[in-house]
């Protein structure tokens, strides 16, 4: 009995190996590497042809730069950035944590980008090319360099036009109290324990310098940059 059960315990585990290969193969990636200088994923050095897949961090160096292919769109980083992909539907969402992040995409807007201030994508689906840049934990600089962005603030839409740079503050305030609330309490002294939600009021202030479009045509040539092409 001891040798059946031995054996039993053995087929089960060369099962459990087997299915292994099964289970990573059922995992869909997102697109692949099509230049890397100083990046990372995972803190692994990439490589031309490196395939990222939902929940894969990757990041650049100081000095770094990384392009990425999705289809018929694209995603960069610029020197110290860094960014986590994740997929919702058919949309491939880039959360950006630090440093300066652009995508292009093509038309059915397939790429966005997720910053504190809410999630960055093309205006009605059509073809566009901007970027943001973390300057702090409360702004950003968002550049629409091609075709129309929406920012979407929890359903609050903001659309820059093509050819805008904006500064974009975020300033936290509590939530407005539902009528139906108040007076409810009857002790004003006593403790709920609620915490009302915080609502995102994001401010907006145009830049107005020339660099802008200097800017946008040395990005765009990195981007477009075939990865063969030398340096």
């Amino acid at each position: 009995m001891r040798s059946i059960a031995r054996s039993f315990l053995v087929v089960l585990l060369v099962i459990g190996l087997l299915d292994l290969p099964a289970l990573a193969a059922t995992a869909k990636p997102l697109g692949f590497v099509v230049q890397a200088r100083e990046a990372l994923l995972d803190n692994s050095n990439l490589a031309v042809g490196t395939t990222v897949y939902p929940g894969d961090m990757v990041q650049t160096d100081e000095g770094g730069t990384l392009r990425l292919k999705f289809g018929a769109s694209q995603l960069y980083l610029l020197s110290s950035s860094a960014a986590i992909l994740s997929e919702k539907g058919n949309i491939i969402r880039a959360k950006v944590g630090r440093g300066t992040v652009g995508f292009s995409a093509s038309a059915g807007s397939d790429v966005e980008i997720e910053i504190p201030q809410g999630i960055l994508r093309s205006a009605n689906g059509q073809p566009a090319y901007g970027q943001v840049t973390i300057t702090s934990p409360q702004e950003v600089i968002i550049a629409a360099y091609a075709g129309a962005l929406v920012l979407d603030n929890d359903g609050e839409l903001h659309t820059i036009p093509a050819g805008r740079t904006y500064r974009v503050t975020m300033d936290l305030e509590p939530a407005a109290q539902p009528a139906s609330s108040i007076g409810r309490d009857q002790n004003p002294g006593k403790d709920s324990g609620v915490i009302p939600p915080k609502r995102r009021r994001l401010v907006f202030d145009l830049i107005l310098v020339g660099a802008v479009a200097i800017g946008s045509y040395l990005i765009w040539r990195e981007v477009t940059e075939s990865p063969s092409r030398p340096k």
